[in-house]
């Protein structure tokens, strides 16, 4: 594994932590991608009794979830988790 070292700028090492997941099964998706696959599956009602929080049951939209979902990491893990289990019946 590579070690982080003070010459190495943020971005090299950043670009590195990118190219190297190949066992992260969110690596190259966006949040917004992971919601519309969802809403499209299961819809908003499903989605708000699966995971109950407000952006999914009170006037939900997909602009609406995703900036909850990027400032909420507790409702953002629950969503990809959902994703990641789902993530076979979803492509």
């Amino acid at each position: 594994m590579l070690k982080f070292q003070t010459n190495c700028s943020y971005l090299v090492w950043l670009k590195y932590l990118m190219d190297n997941q190949p066992y992260n099964p969110l690596h190259g998706i966006t949040l917004k991608a992971i919601v519309i696959k969802l809403e499209d599956y299961f819809g908003f009602d499903a989605l708000g009794k699966q995971i109950k929080i407000k952006c999914f049951t009170h006037d939900p939209s997909i602009q609406s979830s995703l900036k909850f979902l990027r400032k909420t990491p507790w409702a953002r893990e629950k969503v990809e988790q959902l994703y990641i289990k789902n993530k076979h019946k979803l492509s």
